[in-house]
């Protein structure tokens, strides 16, 4: 059901944190879903969008829960899948790609739906970003109470981090 970005065919796209409540692109319909696998943690760092170089914000990345050294209770990352029209594809890309450009790189996922009168299901194969560990804007864990105070006090071209 899904691609990676040929703009033959309709593309999905799963957002987990900004991409959930301002997608700020066109797309044809949208469903909740959810992905298995990974832990939705503010451990990515924003110089472009909610903090700045020397003083970055923090945004949410999807970080796989066996990289994590804490217990990892939640077996579903929730969010919202897109389905973005085949002639629409490749402007929402370049949007992406642009918006996510911090350290984020795209990965396909499938995305699962469920409610208490549906059995789990797939809704489609989506694409994502996440941030890699190993790029420049990746802040790694801290504890809450210093996550909490460095997305409080930051600031960045689109506005306060909180």
């Amino acid at each position: 059901e899904g691609n990676n970005g040929n703009n033959e065919e309709d593309l999905w796209i799963f957002g987990y944190g900004s991409l959930v409540w301002r997608p700020s692109f066109d797309f044809e319909e949208k469903k909740a879903g959810f992905i298995k696998g990974w832990a939705r943690r503010f451990w990515q760092g924003s110089t472009d969008h909610r903090g700045v170089p020397g003083s970055p914000g923090r945004v949410v990345t999807l970080i796989p829960k066996e990289a994590l050294e804490e217990s990892c209770e939640d077996e579903e990352t929730w969010g919202i899948a897109y389905r973005i029209a085949p002639g629409k594809v490749d402007e929402v890309l370049d949007y992406l790609d642009v918006r996510e450009k911090g350290g984020y790189s795209r990965s396909t996922v499938p995305v699962f739906y469920k409610d208490a009168n549906t059995p789990e299901t797939t809704i489609c194969q989506a694409l994502l970003y996440i941030a890699t560990l190993d790029n420049p804007n990746y802040l790694g864990p801290a504890e809450t109470h210093a996550i909490v105070d460095q997305i409080f006090r930051s600031t960045g071209p689109s506005g306060p981090n909180r």
